[in-house]
């Protein structure tokens, strides 16, 4: 069975974020994920999981100017001295953190740049994070992301995501399938998990339309959490969805998987 995990960005948002952790802990959770941890101090936050007993499963790369709209930096080819220093400070955090896991965001593709350049910077970018993070013991991830939600996003489809793996040849480089972006884009979820799940260390979920938790929407999650079952795979799923209500108003759907 599947190890599910809390996104505190997205879950009990109307708490304080430092706050999320003991709710999560309170739900049942063991682990947690969250987009960014840069602007909070590692130690504080290594502290807030040890007091719960969470574990930190994941969180991205630097990404830019979120509050400005910027969605990640890796297929920017006039910022790649900004993307190098970005992996060392994911590592930094990552190292504190127990983290073994951290997802690079392609970003959305510069108004006039070119989509073979934009694709040849996210992969010479690739290049360089991977094996620096393989050394410090994490996993890089990339993630397709659904363009009606972010109009304009570069990786956008797991065959394309699987293509750029490829095309970086590292053995420190993977899949991170996103359920909610995969069903907008593509459908063929089981499918799809079936034929990559070497590559695929970690899943999000959400239902479809409207982002929220499983059982609001067309996926059907008990067949999918029941083939991740037969697959045998072991690996975290984050819930990275916007609650309907409340967070703890919307938690039944997970109670018999915690």
């Amino acid at each position: 069975m599947p190890k599910f995990c809390a996104n505190l960005t997205m879950l009990w948002n109307e708490l304080g974020f430092l706050d999320r952790f003991a709710a999560a802990a309170k739900a049942g959770f063991t682990g947690v994920e969250y987009l960014f941890p840069y602007e909070h101090d590692k130690d504080r936050l290594a502290a807030e999981l040890k007091k719960h007993r969470l574990a930190q499963v994941l969180h991205n790369l630097p990404a830019g100017d979120w509050a400005k709209g910027e969605r990640g930096i890796g297929c920017h080819p006039d910022r790649v001295k900004e993307f190098q220093a970005g992996v060392s400070k994911a590592i930094e955090y990552a190292t504190a953190l127990g983290c073994k896991q951290v997802n690079c965001l392609a970003g959305i593709r510069p108004r006039g740049t070119d989509p073979n350049d934009a694709r040849e910077t996210f992969i010479r970018n690739l290049q360089y994070a991977a094996p620096r993070l393989k050394d410090a013991g994490v996993k890089l991830l990339i993630e397709p992301v659904n363009t009606r939600d972010i109009p304009g996003f570069f990786l956008c489809y797991s065959k394309q995501a699987l293509d750029i793996i490829t095309a970086v040849g590292s053995d420190n480089l993977f899949l991170q399938f996103d359920l909610y972006h995969a069903q907008v884009m593509e459908g063929d979820l089981a499918r799809t998990i079936e034929t990559n799940l070497k590559l695929i260390p970690h899943m999000q979920l959400a239902d479809n339309p409207g982002r929220n938790e499983p059982g609001t929407g067309e996926i059907n999650y008990p067949f999918l959490f029941a083939h991740l079952d037969r697959l045998g795979y072991s690996g975290w799923v984050g819930c990275e969805y916007k609650p309907k209500t409340t967070t703890d108003a919307g938690l039944g759907w997970i109670r018999p998987y915690l």
